[in-house]
């Protein structure tokens, strides 16, 4: 019964109960060490309040400067451009805080002002107005005149810094395209001198018209020789076919025909002109074979017209050799003379191209001089032009105000102070209740012990007349307070064999002021309202307190029992309650351990075992005696209290220990006095209230 339960997995409600209960547990720090938290702000804004008093007055100026980020010249062409916004603000941001900034603001101050006292540590504030384009400038210092003359001087040099920056950077190509402007006057005064000097020594308008005449005349002269060399090999070959026809024995017309035929041929062109007619001719007839047949008119037509020429080319070749030989001579004759009076005039026109073409490449280099002289000298107007705008992206809008005295800060620092001390005392509450090892939930039962957990109890404030709390009753309005001790009843009842409660209950604690016997007395209530018979005996004989909640005398009691001076059965006080029945404690005893272990007590206790269905025997603490030790074992089973809150798991795990060294069977623990505002108990508070409401009876 006392082996440890399985440990719970790490899933979503344990995790949620942790978190809970870590908050129900700061929320009981708060409550119990409240003064913590204004005792830390005090302290830290009196801290801060000492830091401001001895510390120096403070003077703040304040300026503004309005940004443009994009400047153009009077043409309409962009000349200046800086970054973009937020590398912008940052840069300018940068360059204001910069060393180089400071020095020169200084030395301005120093030049323009000499009789104000120089303030070592200034105190720079740059940040962006709220959805504008304006950098806002605080300057804190503890001179008022310096720090506005400084401010003034920051403003004014860091704008003459950046022109001085943008001025560095316009002279350098400035100078560069200057002196390749010069580069090439040179080259262009060197071309032009060529250019003259060929014009000089040549005329250019003859060289063109002259190149152009030999070009129109070889032509010409080309297209002749051409016509020559068809001509000569057209002779060539007839003069070949009238050999071959001449050495084949074939006879020469000598009619009248062949006669008129040699006067109709005075001419080598007249062969060609008959020979292409028979051509175009023979073209013909093949095109109209392929659709008309032979015996068409315009066939027989055709064939009748080809013959004719066939007999006049057979009547040319007929023309003597001698005549074709002197042909080909005069014709080879003039084509020798064409090809000399080409070849001169080859060589004018690739005299006259060198010529024209040595003049272009001069004029060409000339044109391109001088555009790239153009475009330089435009590139620089335009940087001159821009050195002229000043184009500033930053311009002073509001110069530094008069230095006041810097109390806003003193307010924000006393805030900044209070939220530190507030910071700390949270950080100290988590670790007081990190070191405090009293309980106040079940998830802190589960984590720390190993015993089950019989019962949660509320915690109530209704006293008795007596000052006490209220035992319950029938007519008891504490519904969750009463069901809780139902619940402790029910967990003992069914830990049982066959559901039977065991006959000698002790109920215990570590320590005094637990609510144990508040525990043992309702326990007994509720078993006795179930019907079972019930003594409820008061075994503490030093400071038992169960006669005062039950309203009857102490003595005699359970020490004049065991000391035989009365018989258990005399001692014995009915209640209000049926079934049960109380025994008092009796007259302080000194020696309670030494009546437990006498025979006598272990016979009592038989006796009221056979006489009660239950006996219930509230003992004293663990930890203020030994009676526990020695009467514990005498036991059926231990209830265990544990109040919320209140008891140190350190000490309950030692009087546990205690108890198992001394073999005793713990049934398991009460937790008491649970705050009723505990995540854990809320569900079950609301629960048992509508349960046992009028309505729900009803």
């Amino acid at each position: 019964m006392n082996e440890a339960p399985a440990p719970l997995s790490e899933n979503r409600s344990v995790r949620s109960a942790r978190f809970q209960n870590h908050l129900h547990r700061f929320k009981n720090q708060l409550r119990r060490r409240w003064w913590i938290v204004p005792l830390a702000v005090i302290v830290a804004v009196g801290i801060q309040s000492w830091r401001i008093w001895k510390a120096p007055v403070t003077y703040s100026s304040q300026g503004k400067m309005i940004m443009n980020l994009q400047i153009r010249n009077p043409t309409g062409g962009q000349s200046y451009i800086e970054l973009e916004t937020l590398t912008f603000f940052a840069t300018q941001k940068a360059l204001m805080e910069s060393g180089v900034v400071d020095r020169r603001a200084r030395a301005r101050v120093r030049a323009l002002k000499p009789d104000l006292k120089e303030i070592i540590h200034i105190k720079k504030e740059i940040g962006m107005v709220s959805k504008s384009s304006m950098f806002g400038l605080i300057a804190t210092g503890e001179e008022p005149e310096y720090t506005t003359a400084y401010l003034d001087a920051l403003m004014a040099e860091y704008l003459l810094f950046k022109s001085e920056m943008r001025g560095t950077a316009s002279e350098r190509p400035l100078s560069a395209i200057m002196s390749e402007l010069a580069d090439l006057e040179k080259k262009l005064r060197t071309g032009e001198n060529e250019l003259l000097d060929f014009q000089s020594s040549n005329s250019v308008v003859f060289i063109e018209e002259q190149g152009n005449t030999a070009a129109k005349h070889l032509g010409n002269l080309t297209v002749e020789r051409a016509k020559l060399q068809s001509e000569r090999q057209l002779l060539q070959s007839m003069s070949v076919e009238q050999n071959m026809t001449r050495d084949s024995g074939r006879p020469n017309t000598t009619d009248k025909s062949s006669a008129s035929t040699d006067t109709l041929f005075a001419s080598d062109s007249d062969y060609l002109q008959i020979n292409k007619d028979l051509r175009l001719l023979r073209a013909t007839q093949k095109e109209l074979s392929s659709y008309l047949r032979p015996r068409h008119p315009k066939m027989i037509l055709l064939s009748d017209r080809i013959s004719q020429k066939e007999r006049l080319l057979d009547i040319y070749k007929d023309q003597s050799l001698e005549t074709l030989t002197n042909k080909l001579a005069s014709i080879s004759i003039q084509i020798e003379s064409l090809d000399k009076t080409i070849a001169e005039w080859e060589t004018r026109s690739l005299d006259s191209s060198r010529k024209m073409g040595e003049y272009q490449k001069i004029k060409s280099s000339n044109t391109r001089l001088q555009g790239l002289y153009d475009r330089l000298q435009t590139s620089m107007q335009t940087l001159s032009q821009d050195k002229e705008i000043s184009p500033d992206t930053v311009a002073v809008f509001e110069p530094a105000s008069p230095a006041r005295p810097n109390t806003e800060d003193n307010v924000n620092n006393l805030l900044i102070a209070a939220g530190i001390g507030l910071v700390l005392a949270i950080i100290l509450l988590l670790l007081l209740d990190r070191f405090d090892d009293r309980m106040t939930s079940f998830t802190d039962l589960q984590d720390i012990f190993d015993e089950p957990v019989l019962a949660q109890v509320p915690r109530e404030m209704i006293l008795n007349e007596s000052g006490r709390l209220a035992l319950i009753h029938p007519d008891d309005d504490r519904h969750a307070f009463a069901e809780a001790y139902r619940n402790l009843r029910s967990s003992l009842l069914y830990m049982g064999e066959n559901g039977t409660l065991p006959k000698f209950l002790l109920v215990t604690s570590s320590i005094p002021g637990e609510g144990k016997s508040v525990t043992a007395s309702n326990l007994g209530i509720t078993l006795a309202e179930a019907g079972a018979k019930v003594l409820i005996v008061d075994g503490d004989l030093r400071k038992g307190t169960l006669h005062t909640y039950v309203d009857k005398p102490v003595s005699p009691g359970l020490t004049e029992v065991l000391a035989k001076e009365a018989d258990w059965t005399s001692v014995v006080h009915a209640t209000i309650t049926p079934n049960l029945s109380v025994i008092t404690r009796g007259r302080t005893a000194r020696n309670p351990s030494e009546l437990f272990l006498t025979p006598h007590t272990k016979n009592v206790i038989a006796e009221m075992k056979t006489a009660y269905d239950v006996v219930l025997m509230d003992s004293a603490p663990v930890m203020a005696a030994d009676d526990v030790s020695t009467l514990a074992p005498m036991a059926d089973g231990v209830v265990f209290v544990i109040r919320a809150s209140f008891t140190s798991a350190r000490i309950a795990r030692a009087a546990l220990d205690l108890l198992y060294q001394r073999r005793v069977n713990i049934l398991g623990i009460t937790l008491n006095a649970v705050a009723a505002d505990s995540s854990e108990y809320y569900y079950y508070k609301y629960k048992s209230y509508y349960m046992d409401s009028p309505k729900r009876t009803k």
